[in-house]
């Protein structure tokens, strides 16, 4: 049975959720951000425990098939955003989710705004600025080096963006000490 996870955003969310499962006598077959094969197929009260255990972890189980579709967004977003080379994509991110989910894109634009208030185009920007964060704070990239590498036009259009959303620019994230970023599960909120 697939088991869809809501808050399941990175590796070591990942293995907490493989733990948790293997804990409640489950074996996983397939783990991938948002989702868990497990066997045997859990009973309704099984689930249950499954659901209660990962609240505490702070995930929670999708049942609702729009709501599943909407993590699916999520998830694909953040893949695209965190672990992926956007100077490689040369189109906009929103048709690479569509095609990814085999999905119109204006129908998950419409729902995705529904259910989370935001539009996808303003998720995946705010997705993006809290990856710049991570990457000035690392420090081994330039501002321009970093918009090549998010796939913005100019380290203009970048600061821009970044100031909107994280309140100032990036030379003064950079040298602030204590820097404000977010989970990624929290990016929307």
């Amino acid at each position: 049975m697939i088991l869809h996870i809501k808050n399941m955003v990175c590796d070591r969310c990942s293995l907490i959720v493989r733990q948790q499962l293997t804990q409640l006598g489950f074996s996983v077959s397939e783990l991938s951000l948002g989702r868990a094969n497990v066997t045997p197929d859990p009973s309704p009260a099984q689930l249950q425990d499954i659901s209660a255990a990962f609240q505490v972890l702070g995930f929670e189980l999708i049942d609702k098939e729009k709501d599943k579709l909407v993590e699916q967004i999520k998830n694909a977003v953040i893949n695209l955003v965190h672990y992926s080379d956007l100077e490689e994509i040369n189109r906009s991110l929103m048709h690479v989710i569509a095609d990814q989910l085999n999905r119109d894109y204006t129908y998950l634009s419409r729902l995705f705004s529904d259910r989370e208030g935001i539009t996808i185009e303003r998720y995946i920007i705010q997705q993006k600025i809290e990856r710049v964060k991570e990457l000035l704070e690392y420090g081994e990239l330039n501002l321009n080096e970093i918009a090549y590498k998010m796939g913005y036009s100019s380290s203009a259009h970048l600061s821009a963006q970044f100031k909107s959303i994280a309140g100032m620019s990036p030379s003064k994230y950079k040298s602030s000490d204590h820097p404000s970023r977010r989970p990624l599960d929290k990016v929307s909120k």
